[in-house]
């Protein structure tokens, strides 16, 4: 395995350690819905139905489970307003914004596909 931007052969330890990571952050926001959740909640506090009917597709129980997730993985903050009724809204915490360049990179590459593919069509 080499390093394409530097050119210099990485040992297996580094391999290892690269693919351990990969695998730490996929954990966290892998599959088909955590990263569409935290697009649409970036745009700011969010109640659950307007999650779900931003995201076309996810069920409600699929939402509920990965905003869970999330909120645990300090993603995302819950609020409940009592009153009548109750309110729960979802709001982007700042660690989300760690997530900012992959968000940008997996953009980039999806259009960059779309197009290749396109192209050869």
């Amino acid at each position: 395995m080499e390093n394409d931007t530097l050119t210099v052969p990485i040992n297996a330890a580094t391999c290892t350690g690269h693919l351990a990571a990969v695998g730490d952050a996929l954990y966290v926001i892998g599959g088909k819905w955590k990263l569409r959740i935290i697009i649409a909640i970036n745009e700011g506090s969010r109640r659950f139905n307007e999650l779900q009917r931003s995201i076309p597709g996810i069920s409600a129980k699929m939402l509920s489970n990965e905003l869970k997730d999330l909120e645990l993985n300090g993603f995302v903050k819950r609020s409940v307003h009592t009153g009548i009724p109750v309110v729960v809204e979802y709001e982007p915490t700042d660690y989300i914004d760690s997530l900012r360049g992959v968000i940008e990179a997996l953009s980039a590459f999806g259009k960059s596909h779309k197009e290749k593919l396109q192209a050869e069509g």
